[in-house]
């Protein structure tokens, strides 16, 4: 279930608020210029394509192009028997930002978004059919788990794809990772 966990960033042990209404979700990002949308999926093979992913989203992704000026778009997906797995977690685990909005949805499995805004970090759980829209220049970062299971297609206003400025602050290592926010989801 999509569930957004807000955290004092100085009292990481226990969330102020816990929200899985997607509306009620919907609200409380917008209020910070994230974007959130939920969106019906394909029907597609576990074994899908790149080609096959963007096929069957051709419309939505032509659209996000059309009113947000994206360039391109991809497909990331990473599954638990990846060899590069635990690499790949560290290399998303340290708040950063973006000189672009980072776009994401979520065709298969889930992953966790943090959001850093004053004294307080948003947890945002995603799952399949979520569209998540981080403003440039957001502090967060992303957690996937030890045993990631996702699909994601990505938009990019800069063709060089994924480029993080990396802020030096160690809040992502004072909140809950995902192991202990997805429940064993």
């Amino acid at each position: 279930m999509t569930t957004l966990s807000i955290f004092h960033q100085n009292q990481p042990e226990q969330a102020l608020t816990v929200v899985t209404d997607p509306d009620a979700i919907r609200n409380k990002l917008s209020a910070h210029g994230v974007h959130f949308d939920r969106w019906a999926t394909r029907d597609l093979p576990a074994d899908a394509t790149e080609e096959e992913i963007l096929e069957a989203y051709a419309d939505e992704v032509a659209r996000l192009k059309q009113d947000w000026g994206f360039q391109t778009a991809d497909v990331v997906s990473l599954t638990a028997d990846h060899p590069q797995k635990d690499a790949f977690r560290q290399k998303f685990l340290d708040e950063h930002t973006h000189s672009e909005d980072e776009v994401r949805f979520f065709v298969r499995g889930q992953g966790l978004f943090y959001l850093h805004f004053g004294d307080q970090v948003y947890a945002l759980l995603c799952e399949k059919n979520d569209l998540i829209s981080v403003p440039d220049g957001t502090r967060h970062w992303f957690d996937m788990g030890p045993e990631p299971e996702f699909t994601c297609i990505r938009l990019f206003s800069n063709p060089e794809g994924w480029v993080a400025s990396f802020t030096g602050e160690d809040i992502a290592s004072r909140l809950p990772r995902y192991e202990s926010l997805a429940g064993g989801a």
